[in-house]
């Protein structure tokens, strides 16, 4: 035997016994034997591709990637190679070079099924759905048991929303492989989202049964039983999944938002706290957290952190850009101008717009940006306050500071909160001219009943169906004051249930809320859910009542039937979760009661 002979029988023994180290895990033995070989003939591109393999066993996927290149520019023809390359690559975030890898090994092998799945992982990354899902088709058309790639393109799917197909390809993952707990997990997130909870919630549970300890599926079942206001068992989810994964701040920041709902608020703070000891720049959890205490009514603590909304989801898009300072309290106003720009929606507009005087008297020349439909109704708080567009270039301004924020530049609590009201103001002309259009002889309720289809509006709207024993009262007159959403109601009354409406031209110009505030100057009283109506009403200083559901937004706080906003307001709060059967009850009550108190003091 030669000598060239010998050394190639030597390599391949080597290549046998650093082979069987590799599959048994023993990484740093293979890995020394591979380096032997290539010490003999650097140009083994074999050894290269497993040294390479080895690298990213160990997460050292940089020198991962060189070793593989390094084999494949010895020998560009093997797919494998630019298959784990591309591995590599994903692994490092390179998704374009990793999917480019992948194109490459196809190009090679045009059946290879699992440099389809992984370029469909990669593509999924870049949030490149659709290419994703026809990745992973192709995937599945070459390997029809391929349960991953069934699976991963449920994942796909289901971020198109395309739900009842993800659940079918996660049902076909399932049929392939039985067993497969993340796709039964995975499959009651689409279920989820279709509100089918039930059904989501027996996948979970399917998928628990498969795989005991599999926290995200505890935690993913806590969150559709919170869905279903089955609180406490979500509390117990929560925990079973915390118990299984301690450094799990998703659970715990969810945790902490169904003890919110149970009106657990310490323990809701806690819960917060330790979401946020695990993930310091949590911006949900602390901004829940903030929400928590101010439902509390800890404005001290809770205002500032109200703040992290700017950092939170879509903050981007809704921060306002300025290159002059953000004013938050600590300088001083005195002879400066303040641009104050509007955030959220009308009502928080019409609540919090009362700062705008403070900051008048702190010496500043105020200019104000509300919402362009209030901006008729904002020009009365008075001469001093310049009215402008926000996106109007030519503003100069020496600060800026956004309007939910003027609470925390005042240092707002309990005892100080701006309460004198009236500080919006009708219009004298629209008063009169409403006055001779409505009936002036009943007792007068102005009722709006739903807010504008948002993520903050389930449980806060109710039925018009409601006011219905109100409306039966003698002497009553129910005044419709509600826009938009919910109007339609209105064409589905029953024959004994009367509600005035003001024809189109209520409120029917650019500016919001004009008619309105007239016809609310001419209402005895004004019953509302949480909406715009409510803080309109009560920043005239008309008798309003909110109802107010379990647990309401943080302003209405808890468990008080004032408001330390509002001098003129009166809460209705749900004894139970949804039970506005109950709180309507006790609203007729009280109406009764203040029509009696209104005639005998008419008779005085």
């Amino acid at each position: 035997m030669n000598k060239n002979n010998t050394a190639a029988v030597k390599t391949q023994a080597q290549f046998q016994e650093a082979s069987s180290l590799h599959q048994q895990g023993r990484l740093k033995e293979a890995q020394a034997i591979y380096e032997a070989i290539l010490e003999i003939d650097p140009r083994q591109f074999d050894a290269l591709h497993l040294l390479g393999i080895v690298a990213a066993q160990s997460k050292n996927y940089q020198l991962a990637a060189d070793l593989i290149a390094k084999a494949i520019a010895i020998n560009p023809n093997h797919s494998d190679f630019y298959s784990n390359r591309g591995l590599a690559l994903q692994n490092l975030n390179q998704l374009d070079a990793a999917i480019a890898s992948y194109d490459c090994a196809i190009k090679i092998k045009p059946d290879y099924a699992e440099a389809y799945y992984n370029r469909g992982i990669a593509l999924q990354e870049l949030k490149q759905m659709d290419a994703a899902v026809a990745s992973y088709d192709r995937a599945v058309t070459l390997k029809p048991d391929y349960a991953k790639a069934y699976s991963n393109r449920g994942l796909a799917l289901q971020k198109l929303k395309q739900l009842d197909a993800a659940v079918a390809s996660y049902d076909r993952a399932i049929t392939i492989k039985p067993d497969y707990a993340e796709a039964y997990s995975n499959r009651g997130l689409a279920l989820q989202e279709l509100n089918q909870l039930d059904a989501a919630i027996a996948s979970y549970d399917r998928a628990i049964t498969i795989k005991p300890d599999f926290a995200e599926a505890y935690y993913n079942r806590g969150i559709a039983l919170k869905e279903l206001k089955r609180l406490e068992a979500a509390v117990t989810n929560y925990d079973q999944a915390i118990t299984l994964k301690p450094d799990y701040a998703e659970a715990y920041y969810n945790r902490g938002n169904a003890l919110r709902e149970l009106k657990q608020l310490d323990a809701a703070v806690a819960s917060y706290d330790r979401a946020i000891t695990i993930k310091s720049n949590d911006a949900e959890a602390y901004w829940n957290k903030g929400l928590a205490l101010l439902l509390g009514g800890d404005f001290e603590r809770g205002l500032p952190l109200y703040e992290w909304r700017w950092k939170k989801g879509d903050s981007e898009k809704r921060q306002y850009r300025s290159t002059q300072p953000l004013w938050l309290g600590n300088e001083s106003l005195k002879d400066k101008s303040i641009l104050v720009h509007c955030e959220q929606g009308l009502g928080d507009t019409i609540q919090f717009c009362r700062y705008v005087s403070q900051l008048c008297e702190a010496g500043a020349s105020v200019i104000f940006a509300p919402q362009k439909p209030l901006r008729g109704l904002m020009k009365n708080l008075g001469s001093d306050v310049l009215i402008v567009d926000a996106g109007d270039p030519t503003l100069k301004f020496d600060f800026h500071t956004p309007l939910l924020s003027l609470p925390l530049a005042f240092n707002t609590n309990l005892t100080n909160i701006p309460s004198f009201t009236p500080y919006l103001f009708a219009d004298e002309d629209r008063i009169s001219l409403w006055k001779e259009k409505i009936r002036m002889d009943d007792f007068r309720i102005g009722v709006c009943w739903q807010g504008g289809a948002s993520k903050i509006d389930p449980g806060r709207s109710f039925s018009v169906d409601h006011f219905c024993e109100i409306a039966k009262l003698r002497n009553v007159q129910l005044i419709s004051l509600q826009k938009g959403e919910g109007v339609s109601q209105l064409r589905e009354l029953t024959l004994d249930m009367k509600v005035e409406t003001l024809g189109e031209a209520f409120d029917s110009g650019p500016d919001a809320f004009l008619d309105s505030a007239a016809v609310m100057m001419l209402c005895d009283l004004v019953i509302t859910s949480d909406t715009a109506v409510a803080h309109l009403a009560g920043a005239l200083g008309v008798p309003v009542w909110v109802a107010l559901k379990w647990v309401p937004d943080w302003r209405w706080m808890l468990d008080r039937d004032d408001s330390p906003w509002y001098p003129t307001m009166r809460l209705f709060r749900q004894k139970s979760d949804g039970d506005w059967k109950g709180l309507f009850s006790e609203i007729e009550k009280s109406v009764i009661q203040k029509m009696c108190e209104s005639k005998e003091r008419s008779l005085d």
